[in-house]
């Protein structure tokens, strides 16, 4: 699809963002019949994002999460290949990079997040060589796998950041994935291998705390809760582990270190009007059953900007579109939003090469299961299967056509 020539600066309803949340979005609008649709994206490349985390545990190649932007704008939607760069929700237009100011009746914010890989001292530096890697980049979730598999002695660290970032789980399933190739290969005792956590439990839901503080134990993993990575020196191969609780800085020398980074809004949404002032990375001010701003009511908010109490994942938001849409359909027939979302989420959990649990919870943290009779709380085969080929099918196939 070629982007559109000259748009109409005015639109009935306007998407920032084509990742998961836009498209999902967009493909359900057509389906309720909306028109005039103009969603705003500057990427040619459109990625299914869970899947980074098997490249990286040689589980699955990279083109396997890959699609070009064209292919997923759902058929009637004008694609404006254009990054936005200011709102003004009083006047309802969105400034674009080019200068072009969009008009909106309705205006669905999903840009997704910024992975900022300055905001750990010598990260970016380091980043994509000298045994640092991270599959937080789609570029280098295949040099996690090659950086693992070479590996036979030495220390392995896997780090996550503190806040809010997306899809939780997957700093933790990338060290399982490592440690259980090691074992297979005979190497794990080899090799001493940290996982650095901020939280104080290894998952907010007990159970499924409970379920990898075991996992962990049988790899022989070095759990390090409350603490994170503050600096790293690339050159030395050393990265500074701190201890929040205690405030003890301690030096790790690595020969593999996966990496997360802190993440944040996008800055123009950040220092624009519609940031929550209650969030210190400055995601966008949402009410959390019904998805609209709260100060602009024709505003919706969803997926990894909105500033809600609830993991950032695509199961997340595939349960907040439709009730986005709902709501917004209501406001242009003028009636009142009555869809609400209960803080759904899920997050599969790699355990190993063929195992996964699959944690499911609402706002209140309580498991909301989906599967009848599976007990997804222990480990399983059939819920490996389901992530490595259902969970993209149902993707391309369902989500983003407007379908699941």
């Amino acid at each position: 699809m070629a982007p559109a020539p000259a748009a109409p600066s005015h639109h009935q309803v306007l998407i920032v963002g084509g990742g998961t949340a836009g498209i999902t979005v967009a493909a359900r609008l057509r389906r309720a019949g909306v028109r005039d649709i103009a969603l705003l994206e500057p990427s040619e490349t459109h990625w299914y994002q869970p899947l980074w985390t098997l490249v990286g545990g040689g589980q699955a190649p990279l083109r396997a999460s890959l699609r070009t932007e064209a292919d997923v704008i759902p058929p009637g939607v004008r694609w404006l290949r254009e990054r936005a760069t200011a709102v003004d929700p009083t006047a309802r237009t969105v400034t674009t990079a080019s200068g072009r100011v969009l008009s909106y009746g309705r205006l669905v914010l999903a840009p997704g997040l910024q992975l900022d890989w300055d905001g750990v001292p010598g990260l970016a530096e380091a980043l994509g060589h000298g045994g640092v890697s991270s599959n937080y980049r789609p570029d280098l979730a295949p040099l996690t796998w090659d950086l693992i598999r070479r590996m036979r002695s030495g220390t392995a660290v896997f780090t996550m950041p503190s806040g809010p970032v997306k899809c939780g789980g997957a700093p933790q399933k990338i060290a399982y994935l490592a440690a259980d190739h090691w074992r297979k290969r005979g190497v794990l005792g080899a090799i001493r291998t940290i996982l650095v956590l901020p939280e104080p439990a290894m998952f907010k839901v007990p159970v499924f705390s409970r379920a990898l503080t075991e996992t962990a134990r049988r790899y022989g993993i070095e759990v390090r809760l409350s603490s994170e990575m503050t600096r790293l020196d690339g050159a030395a191969r050393e990265a500074v582990i701190t201890d929040h609780t205690t405030g003890k800085a301690e030096t790790v020398h690595y020969d593999l270190l996966h990496a997360v980074p802190p993440q944040r809004a996008p800055q123009w949404l950040a220092d624009g009007p519609l940031a929550d002032p209650a969030s210190p990375y400055g995601y966008v001010k949402a009410d959390r059953e019904t998805l609209q701003h709260p100060d602009f009511p024709n505003v919706f908010v969803l997926g990894d900007v909105a500033n809600l109490p609830t993991s950032k994942t695509g199961a997340a938001i595939r349960k907040q579109a439709p009730v986005a849409v709902a709501n917004l359909l209501a406001g242009l027939r003028g009636r009142p939003a009555a869809a609400r979302y209960d803080g759904y989420t899920s997050c599969p959990l790699v355990t190993a090469r063929h195992k996964m649990l699959l944690a499911e919870f609402d706002y209140d943290l309580q498991p909301t299961p989906s599967i009848p009779f599976l007990d997804t709380t222990r480990e399983r085969t059939d819920m490996w299967f389901l992530k490595r080929y259902g969970l993209p099918q149902l993707y391309f196939k369902g989500m983003l056509k407007g379908l699941a």
